[in-house]
């Protein structure tokens, strides 16, 4: 299974940082046992769309050229739950250049103004064309940044 964690792109400046936002709806298929009967998204799923968000970050900056894989989480603090119906805000900035290819960054939700998870966390940055086909991931960003083109 593979979940798409990021469902629209509100603002981007390549090379520096991105904005998106996951809605929590009651029909995924993770909340039937997260918990059961107390549907809450689980943390390491909000972890998991801000480093899909930073993938988006660094295919526009590098015009679809590359992709990032998180591999390593340097600090994460959790605040509160994102529950079904929430609109999870989420902001990812870069924060420097590691050794060979490799980058940091710094990620955080919010709903309704409300902290729900900070990040810190480095990865590889690869070719995305060896994980994907480039030409449907240019078609798939022009959706989820639709209002930003009008």
């Amino acid at each position: 299974m593979r979940y798409l964690l990021v469902d629209h792109i509100t603002e981007f400046k390549p090379g520096e940082s991105i904005k998106g936002i996951k809605n929590v709806a009651m029909s995924e298929d993770f909340l039937e046992f997260h918990f059961p009967k107390n549907p809450i998204m689980p943390g390491v799923m909000l972890l998991e769309a801000l480093t899909q968000l930073t993938g988006w970050l660094e295919a526009v900056s590098s015009d679809f050229k590359s992709w990032f894989l998180v591999s390593r989480v340097l600090k994460t603090n959790f605040y509160g739950f994102a529950f079904p119906g929430d609109q999870v805000e989420l902001e990812v900035e870069f924060v420097s250049a590691g050794a060979g290819d490799t980058k940091k960054y710094r990620g955080s939700g919010f709903v309704k103004g409300k902290k729900k998870i900070i990040a810190e966390f480095e990865g590889e940055i690869i070719p995305l064309e060896d994980i994907e086909d480039v030409e449907e991931q240019k078609k798939f960003f022009s959706v989820l940044t639709r209002e930003l083109r009008k």
